[in-house]
């Protein structure tokens, strides 16, 4: 998971503040960029800076992944 942080170049794509669910990519982590899924469930590549890395209890992740 990640938490927004910076969303000044997406402000139509990114909410700050918010928490996105995060693909691995080998691809993006190689151009320090993260593939962030959206409300629209679509992935986007964008660039690491804008998220912080948050760890979050199992509770709660399996909560998210049975809301989606």
């Amino acid at each position: 998971m990640r938490y927004a942080v910076d969303n000044r170049e997406y402000p139509a794509s990114l909410e700050r503040g918010k928490v996105y669910r995060m693909i691995y990519d080998s691809f993006a982590q190689q151009h320090d960029m993260v593939r962030i899924v959206d409300e629209s469930e679509e992935d986007y590549l964008f660039p690491q800076k804008h998220f912080k890395a948050i760890s979050l209890p199992r509770p709660v992740v399996q909560a998210l992944a049975k809301a989606v």
